[in-house]
């Protein structure tokens, strides 16, 4: 059977007579004999090159047009299971893939022959039972509508049919699995797209003779456990092709009859689930209201449930509601005689919301009904001024429920279970929190103040009543309630605030969960604190004292900073014991490194707000330490340990000198929207960042000395100067010089990325000014001579390098294009740099590079040295962007060659004309795949847009596709 030659392949190895899979041999080898071999090396070869070699050459077996001689002999009855499969997945490939290849009159002989194997395997193995329906259903597939057109129902017939010694029971399961793979099949085949459309079609045509027996044999008394289970998951495949809800009405009906039974529970709610979550399902209103008190019945079930500990039945229980409620909300709240029976099922999914037990460990079902909430809301809130009204008296009271069972399941366990917990455990509860933390900032825009006067009292009750203690966990949860909605919501208007902060410093806090949240919470009213900073003093003490436990870390240090960032103007008063108190906690080594950096940035942002001398005073107490300490690890010999010393304390510095900043010293407490005034004249003299900077120059320089070999070092002490331009601006000018000559030592020695980022922030500062133009002129000319000689030895080894280079070279073409007059810079040797790095497979330095051309390219037209070397060799700029399309850099980089093909056709045009002609007159440049015409196309259509950017992108994104053979492909789809 199936003998004729489809084409000759290769196989992947040769058979010794040891069995054993060795070298290349021609196709002949493939027979069943060396297949059964191959195969039992597979599976029981220990040798994992042995496996490798056996899976190469079966998977070139399975394709080979001896496949047609040999799947059917492996399917003998004497086979083990494992070769039977092989068979079977070889029949599967070669119909589903190679379907082109058989003639048309072997299809009616090779679907007989599946016929009989499925009935013969009806009473064998299941899963090569499973995957010979597979096979039946892509000749089906392949064959319908024409050459099959009743292929559902002659599946039927046939295995309705005695005969064969196969019994009833087998054959009905047999046609159930190879219906139910149909659909299946179909979602994974690779029909071309016209025929999908005509093949679903044809499917959604023959639900009328599956629908029919489904139902009549779920509803048979004496229809066997596995019979009702195949026909539920076999009502989930077909659901999946949209199948009139109302078509499979009663069969879903009938679905809710099996949910009783724990052997079809599971399978029943996937096809309930599965049938009204389908988007074509909300047009059968009238179906959709017949199901729900069909899952209103439910809750006896899923009140049972959760009083035996059964997870999984409310689980399903609970996605059958929440599929309905989520799916269809907009269309039953819009059967507006029917209110009371969604309002039901409303609250039948608040229930679910607040299941009893602690998420993760008790239970799993609460986080399912979240996205509903929001649904819903949406929903209502979608509906013109009116209607909401209406909906609003109904459903307010049901989200002000909904925010109490939130923060109920909010809360933590008792200390006792919570350390039982595992680490995942409570990092999914984290998780699970901030899902319920987002959902009540969302329901807040529903009930607006309301919401937080609710939750203030509940807080003051807790709080003021001394006949009954509530728990910490009652307490934080409600506090976490608040800082939920001020994180992202603006609550300076809310006149419960005061009370608020007024309440914090009563709570008890004799828990790290609970002091944790008392310290997100007073971070999250920073911005409130600011506008009303006489209260400052009930809560700074708090904040300061909490500073001291290492368990408080991130809390504390990230509050301070919000605090110093928010009310820095408020703060001089407070000063004095805020820097005391941090320089305590960093002596004492008390915070990770990174809350150290977080720690710097709050005082950076405390100091700024203070007289220079009071912020020189302060910074000469805070640094002190740390540069003796310096001095220290200056004179030691270089090693790991005080590698990491130096490169901490360099990081302490430049996140101080990140936000220290006296130019923004202005009376922002002002209210209205009026614009901030300055409240003094900038202070005469040096800024105190830079006094100390010259302090600590030399010893720097000492550092570096020793360290200039270690890029990381290095990084360090860039990152210092480079945060304090950044926050300085022109305040930084005294230091020019000086930073300027030693950047050209450091890069000059080792060069680094990081040094070149630094001159690149330089240039874009001070290369426009007079007095400062000298040193950045001598630093751009000695750091691109030194990157020109990596060049020539070879730049492969440094993209990083490459990379800052060419964003220096494109910074200075933007801010100073006069660095390229200069006789000592040579603009030609930068031009055939940016050609090369082009070529680059690393994304960020190509994007770098073509950032660089279209600077340089509107150079043209005023800086004679550009325009005389775009003359001379632009065009190899345009055969680097043309190969680059035509296939030699990644597509996710079209858009950045696109630019760089648009700045030549718009600044450059006679040239690009005839370069591109001579370009793309070679043969197979740059494409083999693409022909004359096509080139001649792309030619005319670049030329004709020197206005439209978003057109030459397109443009080239088609191009690039037909270069690379993928025109009309899926990729390009998704493209």
């Amino acid at each position: 059977m199936f003998g004729y030659e489809l084409k000759r392949q290769t196989g992947w190895a040769n058979m010794e007579t040891s069995g054993r899979i060795t070298t290349t041999p021609d196709a002949h080898d493939f027979t069943v004999e060396n297949v059964e071999k191959a195969l039992h090396q597979l599976y029981y070869d220990p040798n994992i090159e042995n496996k490798n070699l056996a899976q190469k050459w079966l998977m070139q077996a399975q394709v080979s047009p001896q496949a047609w001689q040999f799947c059917w002999a492996l399917l003998c009855p004497d086979k083990v299971p494992e070769i039977q499969y092989f068979g079977a997945s070889a029949l599967h490939t070669k119909i589903s893939r190679y379907w082109s290849d058989i003639p048309s009159d072997q299809y009616e002989t090779l679907k007989t022959q599946l016929f009989s194997q499925i009935a013969c395997f009806s009473s064998g193995s299941k899963m090569v039972l499973t995957r010979l329906c597979v096979a039946l259903a892509s000749l089906a597939l392949n064959t319908m509508p024409e050459a099959w057109p009743g292929a559902v129902p002659e599946m039927v017939r046939v295995f309705q049919e005695e005969g064969g010694g196969v019994d009833g029971r087998a054959r009905c399961l047999a046609l159930l699995e190879l219906l139910t793979v149909l659909p299946e099949e179909f979602q994974t085949s690779r029909l071309p797209q016209y025929r999908k459309g005509q093949v679903r079609g044809a499917l959604g045509r023959e639900w009328g003779s599956v629908c029919p027996l489904l139902q009549q044999l779920l509803r048979r008394g004496d229809s066997p456990g596995a019979v009702k289970a195949r026909v539920l998951r076999c009502l989930s495949s077909w659901v999946l092709l949209d199948v009139p809800l109302s078509e499979s009405e009663g069969l879903v009906e009938d679905c809710f009859t099996a949910l009783p039974d724990p052997e079809l529970f599971d399978t029943a709610v996937e096809a309930i689930v599965n049938a009204i979550s389908q988007p074509d399902s909300q047009r059968y209103v009238n179906t959709l209201l017949k199901l729900v008190p069909q899952v209103l019945s439910l809750q006896e079930q899923l009140r049972e449930a959760i009083q035996n500990g059964d997870m999984e039945t409310s689980h399903g229980i609970c996605r059958i509601a929440v599929a309905l409620g989520e799916n269809h909300s907009r269309a039953l709240l819009e059967q507006v005689e029917h209110w009371q029976g969604f309002l039901a099922l409303v609250n039948m999914i608040m229930f679910c919301t607040g299941i009893p037990g602690h998420y993760p460990v008790n239970e799993t079902t609460s986080s399912l009904t979240l996205t509903f909430w929001y649904t819903l809301q949406d929903d209502i809130m979608s509906f013109d001024p009116e209607r909401q009204a209406v909906y609003l008296q109904v459903y307010r009271p049901v989200y002000f429920q909904l925010v109490d069972v939130l923060l109920h399941k909010a809360q933590f366990p008792s200390d006792q279970e919570y350390a039982s917990w595992s680490s995942d455990e409570k990092e999914q509860f984290r998780i699970y929190r901030v899902d319920i933390s987002d959902t009540l900032m969302y329901v807040y825009e529903m009930l607006g103040a309301e919401l937080l006067s609710n939750l203030y009292e509940k807080l003051g009750r807790i709080l003021t009543n001394t006949e009954q203690a509530s728990s910490w966990q009652h307490t934080e949860a409600l506090l976490y309630g608040f800082q939920s909605i001020a994180e992202t919501i603006d609550v300076n208007y809310s006149d419960v605030i005061p009370g608020l902060i007024g309440l914090i410093p009563r709570i008890s806090i004799n828990n790290i969960q609970l002091a944790d949240t008392v310290m997100f919470t007073i971070g999250a009213l920073a911005e409130w604190l600011a506008d009303h900073p006489v209260m400052l003093s009930s809560v700074l003490p708090l904040v300061l004292q909490a500073l001291g436990n290492p368990d408080l870390s991130v809390s504390s240090v990230s509050t301070l900073k919000k605090i110093c960032r928010e009310c820095k103007f408020d703060l001089p008063p407070y000063a004095t014991n805020i820097v005391a108190v941090s320089q305590e906690v960093l002596i004492k080594q008390i915070h990770k490194t990174s809350q150290c950096m977080w720690l710097m940035q709050a005082l950076g942002f405390l100091l700024s707000a203070l007289p220079v001398e009071e912020i020189l005073r302060n910074l000469h107490s805070l640094i002190t330490p740390y540069i003796q300490q310096l001095e220290k690890l200056a004179d030691e010999t270089p090693n790991p340990s005080n590698k990491l010393a130096i490169i901490h304390i360099l990081g302490l510095l430049s996140n101080l000198f990140t936000t220290l900043d006296i130019s923004k010293q202005e009376d922002e407490s002002g209210e209205g929207t009026a614009p901030p005034v300055k409240t003094a004249p900038p202070p005469p003299g040096p800024n105190p960042v830079v006094v100390v900077l010259q302090q600590v120059f030399a010893l720097i320089q000492t550092v570096l000395s020793k360290w200039l070999n270690d890029s990381q070092v290095v990084e360090a002490v860039c990152a210092i100067f480079e945060k304090s331009v950044r926050t300085l601006l022109h305040d930084f000018a005294p230091m020019v010089s000086q930073l300027s000559e030693m950047l050209g030592q450091m890069y000059s020695t080792i060069p680094q990325a990081s040094a070149l980022d630094l001159t690149r922030q330089m240039v874009h500062i001070f290369a426009s000014e007079t007095d400062n133009f000298p040193p950045i002129k001598a630093l751009f000319e000695l750091v691109t001579s030194v990157t020109l000689s990596i060049f020539q030895q070879g730049p492969r080894d440094h993209p990083d390098i490459v990379d800052s280079f060419m964003q220096l070279q494109a910074q200075a073409l933007k801010r100073k294009p006069d660095l390229f007059l200069s006789e000592s810079l040579d603009v030609k040797a930068v031009f055939h740099c940016g050609v090369l790095s082009l070529k680059f497979p690393e994304a960020p330095t190509v994007k770098s590079t073509c950032l660089f051309f279209t600077e340089l390219l509107p150079r043209c037209s005023d800086v004679p040295p550009v325009a005389r070397v775009v003359q001379e060799d632009g065009k190899l700029l345009l055969q680097a962007v043309l190969e680059a399309i035509g296939g030699g850099s990644s597509r996710s980089l079209m858009d950045q060659f696109a630019e760089v093909l648009f700045s030549l056709n718009k600044h450059c045009f006679p040239l690009l004309t005839v370069w591109l002609k001579e370009a793309l007159q070679a043969a197979g440049f740059p494409s083999t795949r693409v022909t004359t015409e096509q080139k001649d196309t792309f030619t005319q259509q670049i030329l004709r847009e020197r206005v439209n950017k978003r057109r030459v992108k397109d443009i080239v994104k088609e191009f690039t596709l037909v270069c690379r053979g993928l025109h009309g492909t899926e990729y390009a789809a998704e493209y």
